[in-house]
């Protein structure tokens, strides 16, 4: 998979822009504010039809216009398809695959990539929210219909949690609650909410393997990575074991065996969807009380571990950035062997690496540029050439006030 064209109108500084690109690694130098992230993050768009650097749409439209347009062609094989979102302020998204009008969510699959840029150093000090959104970057790719799951699953919360704050409402007035309209409602969101569980998972016991290569070889070897899945519905009713049992020799066989029999039952939607109703259940008087959902996946966490210790508030500067580099790295491999999708036979991530050489040392990117280096098409971004490691040799674009032009090989060796 790779693209070979990419347009652009009123998508942040952009009026019109129209590059030809080409597989293998391309990369777009330019200083800070020249508009080289604003092409990446509309590559990034395309895959997950969310930004990595802003949660609202309306921020991608131009100032003074009233849409965006990002436009591709990707290659699968001699097989072109052009992918095309129409992006609005204040109403719905349009999009369209080879000029035929979709919904936005049915794009997803057609273009899969990775990015990894500065933002990523909170997928490992922030809250639990930037590790879910991570992995639900990659469930949206690697299983497309469960955009629109996750979109329902929002709306059931929402409406959910509004009737959880009448009842509150109505038990402080001594008033009977409405436990029916509640039950309806537990029905929805375990229903819902026990797909987007058990996907992400699925792809945290396939992504651990990756994480702790990557880890490693990032690293240079200096400690020994792991990521796990703590589940919201399985509160009370099984314990993740904690770095320092999983690492004890004398507790490592039987910790384990218990994380895999955990992900074996989160693996089942089914399991997952009563193991959500039981934990509603039994925590019904408190989210009364509290007018808020206390269950489901709005509540899970993806645990990283370094060694014995979390790796939030104990991870240096330096094992913070190995260790995004890992998760998005391990993410791109994990893309890369999944044989489910409809591209399957040449479905390889796009994977992109937006400002990030200047935050990191020496070593760390020699090994990034090894690493990436057989990859089928990357796309780097950089204030400066000289940020680059002398091995990232392909296409090259300079980005100056809205203008892109490419630099042709006389033009770089000079």
């Amino acid at each position: 998979m790779y693209l070979t064209d990419l347009a652009l109108s009123d998508f942040r500084s952009y009026e019109q822009v129209l590059l030809s690109l080409r597989p293998g690694i391309t990369t777009f130098v330019g200083e800070n504010g020249q508009g080289k992230t604003n092409i990446v993050e509309a590559i990034g768009y395309l895959a997950t039809l969310s930004s990595h650097r802003v949660s609202s749409d309306a921020a991608l439209i131009r100032q003074g216009s009233t849409a965006a347009v990002v436009r591709a062609r990707v290659m699968h094989g001699d097989h072109p398809t052009t992918v095309e979102v129409e992006i609005y302020a204040g109403h719905a998204n349009r999009a369209r695959v080879n000029r035929g009008q979709v919904r936005p969510p049915e794009i997803l699959g057609n273009i899969r990539a990775v990015t990894f840029a500065p933002e990523d150093l909170e997928l490992v000090r922030a809250d639990p929210g930037a590790r879910r959104r991570f992995l639900d970057d990659v469930m949206v790719q690697i299983r497309p219909r469960l955009a629109g799951v996750s979109a329902e699953y929002d709306k059931v919360a929402r409406q959910r949690a509004a009737v959880l704050k009448a009842a509150s409402a109505a038990r402080r007035r001594g008033r009977s609650v409405n436990h029916e309209a509640i039950d309806v409602w537990d029905a929805q969101l375990a229903k819902l909410g026990s797909q987007i569980t058990a996907a992400r998972s699925q792809i945290v016991t396939g992504l651990r393997p990756h994480v702790v290569d990557y880890y490693r070889l990032v690293s240079g070897g200096r400690g020994e990575a792991r990521i796990d899945y703590k589940a919201n519905a399985l509160r009370g009713l099984f314990e993740l074991p904690s770095p320092l049992q999983i690492q004890d020799p004398e507790l490592g066989k039987s910790r384990a065996a218990e994380v895999d029999q955990q992900e074996a039952k989160l693996a089942d939607a089914g399991a997952v969807e009563k193991m959500l109703l039981e934990a509603m259940e039994q925590r019904r008087d408190q989210e009364i009380d509290r007018g808020v959902n206390l269950v489901g996946p709005h509540r899970d966490e993806l645990v990283l571990s370094l060694g014995t210790l979390p790796a939030k508030g104990f991870a240096s500067h330096g094992e913070s950035w190995s260790y995004a580099l890992a998760l998005r790295l391990g993410a791109w491999q994990f893309l890369r062997e999944d044989v489910s999708g409809e591209w399957s036979e040449d479905g390889e991530p796009i994977l992109i690496l937006d400002d990030v050489f200047a935050e990191l040392d020496s070593q760390r990117r020699s090994r990034l540029a090894e690493i990436v280096a057989d990859a089928g098409q990357v796309f780097v971004t950089a204030a400066v050439g000289d940020d680059l490691p002398e091995g990232l040799v392909g296409q090259r674009f300079l980005v100056h006030d809205g203008t892109v032009n490419e630099v042709h090989d006389e033009q770089q060796q000079s």
